[in-house]
């Protein structure tokens, strides 16, 4: 009798995928899906009515893989955090938000590019 385990994996589908137009609507999308997470739901490939072409995880691991390369810092983090809470930019014209703006832009800059490399980002 034979030990060979067979292993069967799901068919691929011909979808089209849609890149991001930026860092900022990845990074949101991310955001989006997150705070879905928390509230229970669960993340299915293909389920969705604009197939990308990642899961959220590699918008995760891209943040984290600049962050370890120190293209961007603590504060930078922290403003993507809190901003992807809030589902919003930093507003330029609101005084408590002024100062997060340049941070959030150079974030999302090296995030793009990060994501341009792997055909994530248009």
């Amino acid at each position: 009798m034979s030990t060979t385990r067979r292993i069967v994996l799901p068919p691929t589908h011909d979808v089209e995928t849609v890149p991001f137009a930026d860092g900022e609507e990845a990074w949101f999308w991310f955001s989006r899906c997150q705070l879905m997470r928390h509230d229970g739901a669960r993340f299915v490939a293909g389920m969705v009515e604009t197939p990308r072409p990642c899961d959220p995880d590699d918008v995760y691991r891209a943040v984290m893989d600049i962050y370890r390369q120190r293209l961007i810092e603590n504060p930078h983090l922290q403003v993507l955090g809190s901003y992807g809470e809030k589902l919003t930019p930093p507003d330029q014209y609101a005084r408590e938000e002024k100062r997060d703006v340049p941070l959030w832009e150079e974030a999302l800059g090296q995030l793009a590019d990060a994501l341009r490399k792997k055909g994530i980002v248009r």
